[in-house]
C-alpha cells in the first residue's frame, strides 16, 4: 500500500479498531528496534567465541536485515522496512549517532596525544598518507569504471572520500579490540592508540574537507556552486573548532567544576546543559555545512578528562546511546548495503582491488615507519594490523558520502564490505602474530624462605578496589613494615574492571598520565589518582618505597595482571582485599546490625583465581574497621599500642607462613602480637579422618584441600622447627598460648566476638592439621578462605576483628581438590581419598 509521508499518523487505535500497528509511526519503529536488538546481540553471542568486537556483530545483521538478505523478500521489506518509515528511523539513529560521537570526543583526550611522543606520530602519519595516496590511485580506477557519465561525481570529493575511506582508523573499534586481546596496557597498546588518537583527528579533519568539497556539486550532481562556498566551509568549520576550544572549553571546565558529585550525586542541571550544548553544537555545524556529529565530537573534545563529572555524565547516557541507539544507526547502514549490487567480474575485481589496497597501504606504511623507530619487526606488523582497523567511524563517512551522492550503491556496497573485512581480520591476525611472553610458573619466595629477613628488601604486592580498601591496607602494611627491614617496597595496584563501556577507556586514559600505560607514578609531586593518593604521604612515614601501578582488565582475566606484576616485580606476598567489606563502628557493643558491602561476585572470582595460580605467598585481607579513625588517631611512635594481632596456628604450610609473618608483626613498637596455639586432641591422635572429592554440584560450597602425599611426622616436625624458631626470635615481645580445644568452632568464635584483637592472622589450610580437617564437612560460605577463615569471614557469627588469611605459596604446583569428610578410618594419602591422621 503506498503511503504519502505526511499522511502517516504517530499512533494506531488498536486492532480491536480496526488498525494495523505497522502502518503507524511508532509501533512501527518499536518493532524495527526490537528486531534490530535482538539480531544484533544474537549475532555478538555468536561472534564472542572468535574475539570479535561487538561493532562486527551490529554491521552484519544490518546487512542481514537489508536488501543483501532478508530484504530479497518484498513483503518483509514493504512491512517492517517500507520506505516511508526510513526518514524516521534514520532520525532516531542519527540522535543515538549525535551523542555517541559525543562519548567518542570524551574518550579521546588530547593531551595523551601530546604525551605519544614522536613515534605515535610517525605511525600515525604514515599509517594515514600512503592508504590515503592509494585510495586516490584507486578512486580513478573506480570513477571510471562503476559510474556512468551522467552519475560520476567530480573528482577532488570523490578522491578525498576514496582516501579517507581506506586511511582512516576506528578509535573507539581499536580501543576495544585491544581491550579483548589484552594488550590495552602494553607498550604495544599504548603506540597503537597514540597513533589512532592522531589519525581519529586526522580524519576529521579531511572528512570535513570532503563533506565540504560534496557540498559544492559534482560533474552529476546538479547545479554547481562557486568553489568559494567549500572554501567559506571550511573557514567556519576551523573558526567553530577554535571557538569550541577556546570559549566553550574554559567553560566546560568550570560546568564540571560546580557539577562535580557531592555524596555521589551530580547536580542534574549541569548534566541537561552538558546533553543540550551536544545538540546545538551539532546544529551548528550542520547549519555550517559540514555535519552534526563533528560538532558533537568537538563538545565531546571539550569535557575535562581528569574529573568525576565527565565519567558521571558518560555513565548516565553510554548504555541507552550504544546499547539501543547505535545499533539502529548499523542497521539504517545496512539496509542500504545491497551485496547484489556487486555483479560481475569486473565489479568483484574492484572489491578486491580496494581490500588490498586499504590493508597493504596500512600495514606496509605502519610497518615500514614503526621499524624505522626501531620497533621490533613483530611488534611493527601488529602494529600494522591493529592501524588497520575500520568500523563506526568508516561507516559515517561511507553514509555521508551516500548520502551527498558521492558513493553510488555499488561503491557504497564494496566499501561497506572492505570494512567488515579489513576489522574482522584484526583479531585472529593479532592473536597469531603477537603473543607477549608470560613466565607462569617462576619460583619467588615466600616469607618462610627468606634466609635473613633482617638484610633483604621485602616487597609486597597490594591490591585494592577503591577508596574503601586504602585505610586498612595502610594500617596492615604499617603493622607488617618493621624497624630491622632494610626496606619495604610497596607495590599499591588498583584493580579496575574493563567493560564494553565507554568510561571503561576513559580510566585506561587517566591511568596512563605519564605516557605508560601499565604502570603510573607521581610526577612533579601530583598524584594522578584518588584511591593511590592515600599512600602517598604515608610513604613519608618510614622506608616505604610506594610505587602505584593501575589495572585495567576484564575481570575473568583480572588474576593475569596480578599474578604476572607479582612475577615481574619478584614480590614475596600478594595482598588481596576480600569481597566483602563491614564498617565496623568499634563503639557499638558487638557490631550487630551491621550488612557487609559487597563489591560482587566477579571479584570473589578474581581472588580465587589470584589463589590457586599466584606464584608467591597470598594473603586475603577480610576488612572489619582495620585502620578506622580510632586507630588512626593513636601515634606510630611506640609510646602505647595501636593494634592487636592475633596469630592462630593448627599447623602445615600455610599456617606456618601466617606464623612468620606475626613474628614480622611483632618487631613492630606499635603492634601487640599473641599467638595462640591449639593442640590436637588425645582423641584425635588415634582416629583418622578420611576425606574424599565432593560431589562436582557441591564444589561451591566445599572446602579445598591439596592433592599431595603427606608425611605426618614431617609436617609435625615442620610445625614443631617453625614454632621454636618464632620463640627464639620474637619470645619477648610476643604473648604465646598453648590451647586444646573442646570444641573447634566454639574456640575459634570465642576469639574473633572478643574485643581483644583488632586483627586475627589464620593459614588458609590447605593441608590442614587433624583438628582443622573436622571442619571439612561443614557447608563452606567462603570455600577460598579454608575451614579457619571462613568461620571468622561468616556474616552471621559477629565477629568484630579483622582477618588475614594467609596462603604459602605452592612451589609443586599441586592440583587443589574440593573434599567431604565421610568416615574414620586409617590410613594416609591423598589420591581418591584423603585420611588425615
Amino acid at each position: 500500500m503506498p503511503f504519502n509521508i505526511t499522511a502517516v499518523k504517530t499512533s494506531s487505535n488498536g486492532v480491536w479498531q480496526g488498525d494495523n500497528p505497522l502502518n503507524f509511526a511508532f509501533p512501527l519503529l518499536i518493532v524495527q528496534t526490537a528486531l534490530i536488538i535482538a539480531v544484533s546481540r544474537s549475532l555478538a553471542v555468536l561472534f564472542k567465541p572468535l574475539r570479535q568486537p561487538k561493532v562486527i556483530a551490529e554491521i552484519v545483521g544490518g546487512i542481514l536485515l537489508g536488501p543483501s538478505a532478508l530484504g530479497r523478500n518484498t513483503a518483509y521489506m514493504d512491512r517492517v522496512f517500507p520506505k516511508w518509515s526510513m526518514p524516521i528511523l534514520e532520525s532516531v539513529a542519527s540522535i543515538g549517532l549525535l551523542f555517541f560521537l559525543f562519548l567518542v570526543g570524551l574518550e579521546l583526550d588530547l593531551s595523551s596525544i601530546k604525551r605519544s611522543g614522536k613515534r605515535a606520530f610517525g605511525i600515525a602519519v604514515a599509517g594515514i598518507t600512503l592508504p590515503f595516496l592509494g585510495g586516490v590511485g584507486v578512486a580513478f580506477v573506480i570513477r571510471n569504471t562503476l559510474y556512468t557519465a551522467a552519475d560520476r561525481p567530480g573528482y577532488a570529493e570523490f578522491l578525498v572520500f576514496m582516501g579517507v575511506a581506506l586511511s582512516i582508523t576506528a578509535f573507539p573499534v581499536l580501543a576495544r579490540i585491544l581491550a579483548e586481546l589484552r594488550l590495552l596496557t602494553t607498550q604495544i597498546g599504548e603506540t597503537a592508540m597514540g597513533a589512532a588518537a592522531f589519525n581519529d583527528v586526522a580524519a576529521w579533519i579531511l572528512l570535513a574537507l570532503a563533506v565540504a568539497l560534496a557540498g559544492n556539486g559534482g560533474e552529476g550532481g546538479g547545479e554547481k556552486k562557486s568553489p568559494l562556498v567549500s572554501l567559506w566551509v571550511l573557514l567556519s568549520g576551523f573558526g567553530f573548532v577554535v571557538f569550541m576550544l577556546v570559549v566553550i572549553r574554559p567553560g566546560m571546565k568550570w560546568v564540571a567544576k560546580r557539577g562535580s558529585p557531592e555524596n555521589d550525586v551530580v547536580r542534574e542541571s549541569y548534566v541537561c546543559l552538558t546533553l543540550a550544548g551536544v545538540m546545538v553544537s551539532g546544529f551548528a555545524t550542520d547549519l555550517i555545512g559540514i555535519h552534526s556529529i563533528f560538532g558533537a565530537f568537538v563538545f565531546g573534545l571539550c569535557i575535562p578528562k581528569d574529573g568525576e563529572f565527565g565519567q558521571r555524565l558518560i555513565e548516565r547516557i553510554e548504555d541507552f546511546v550504544s546499547g539501543l541507539l547505535l545499533p539502529l544507526y548499523f542497521a539504517t547502514s545496512g539496509l542500504k548495503t545491497d551485496v547484489a549490487k556487486i555483479r560481475g567480474a569486473e565489479s568483484w575485481g574492484m572489491l578486491g582491488l580496494v581490500v588490498v589496497t586499504a590493508c597493504a597501504g596500512k600495514i606496509v606504511g605502519t610497518f615500514a615507519v614503526a621499524v624505522m623507530v626501531k620497533v621490533p619487526a613483530r611488534e611493527a606488523l601488529t602494529l600494522g594490523f591493529l592501524m588497520n582497523t575500520k568500523g563506526l567511524v568508516e561507516l559515517i563517512v561511507l553514509n555521508i558520502g551516500k548520502e551527498k551522492k558521492v558513493l553510488n550503491d555499488e561503491t557504497f556496497a564494496i566499501l561497506v564490505l572492505m570494512a567488515l573485512f579489513t576489522t574482522f581480520i584484526t583479531t585472529p591476525s593479532v592473536m597469531a602474530i603477537f603473543k607477549p611472553a608470560r613466565d607462569t610458573h617462576r619460583k619467588l619466595k615466600d616469607l618462610s624462605t627468606s634466609e635473613d629477613s633482617a638484610k633483604e628488601e621485602l616487597r609486597i604486592l597490594a591490591c585494592l578496589h577503591g577508596p574503601a580498601n586504602v585505610s586498612s591496607l595502610i594500617s596492615l602494611i604499617e603493622s607488617i613494615r618493621t624497624t630491622k627491614i632494610v626496606q619495604l617496597k610497596l607495590f599499591v595496584m588498583h584493580l579496575m574492571e574493563l567493560t564494553e563501556r565507554s568510561s571503561s577507556i576513559i580510566m585506561v586514559q587517566r591511568a596512563r598520565k605519564n605516557g605508560f600505560p601499565f604502570v603510573h607514578r607521581y610526577r612533579h609531586g601530583e598524584c594522578h589518582s584518588s584511591v593511590i593518593g592515600g599512600f602517598q604521604a604515608y610513604r613519608q612515614l618510614g622506608r616505604v618505597a610506594v610505587r602505584p601501578i593501575t589495572a585495567v582488565s576484564p575481570l575473568p582475566t583480572m588474576h593475569e595482571d596480578i599474578c604476572h606484576m607479582a612475577e615481574t616485580k619478584r614480590v614475596t606476598m600478594i595482598l588481596l582485599p576480600f569481597h566483602k567489606r563491614w564498617n565496623v563502628d568499634h563503639h557499638q557493643d558487638g557490631g550487630d546490625g551491621n550488612v557487609p558491602e559487597n563489591v560482587g561476585h566477579g571479584w570473589r572470582l578474581v581472588n580465587q583465581r589470584v589463589l590457586k595460580n599466584a606464584p608467591c605467598s597470598v594473603a586475603v585481607l577480610v576488612d572489619r574497621g582495620l585502620g578506622s579513625i580510632e586507630a588512626q588517631t593513636s601515634s606510630l611512635d611506640g609510646s602505647n599500642v595501636v593494634e592487636r594481632v592475633c596469630v592462630v596456628f593448627f599447623g602445615g604450610p600455610d599456617d606456618r607462613e601466617a606464623l612468620e609473618l606475626g613474628g614480622r608483626m611483632a618487631e613492630h613498637p606499635a603492634v601487640k602480637v599473641t599467638v595462640i596455639r591449639f593442640l590436637v586432641r588425645e582423641t584425635l591422635k588415634t582416629n583418622a579422618v578420611t576425606l574424599r572429592p565432593a560431589p562436582s554440584k557441591c564444589k561451591e560450597k566445599n572446602y579445598a584441600f591439596l592433592t599431595t602425599n603427606v608425611d605426618p611426622e614431617k609436617e609435625k616436625e615442620l610445625d614443631e622447627g617453625s614454632l621454636q624458631d618464632f620463640k627464639s626470635k620474637w619470645k619477648e615481645l610476643v604473648e604465646y598460648k598453648e590451647k586444646e580445644p573442646n570444641n573447634i568452632i566454639e574456640d575459634i568464635l570465642s576469639i574473633g566476638q572478643s574485643k581483644d584483637f583488632d586483627l586475627i592472622v589464620v593459614g588458609r589450610g590447605r593441608l590442614p592439621s587433624a583438628e582443622v580437617v573436622t571442619l571439612a564437612e561443614r557447608q563452606a560460605e567462603h570455600p577460598e578462605l579454608g575451614p579457619i577463615g571462613d568461620l571468622l569471614a561468616s556474616s552471621i557469627n559477629h565477629i568484630i576483628s579483622s582477618i588475614l588469611v594467609v596462603q604459602q605459596h605452592n612451589k609443586a604446583h599441586v592440583e587443589e581438590i574440593t573434599v567431604s569428610k565421610i568416615v574414620n578410618e586409617s590410613a594416609l594419602s591423598i589420591n581418591g581419598d584423603t585420611n588425615i591422621v
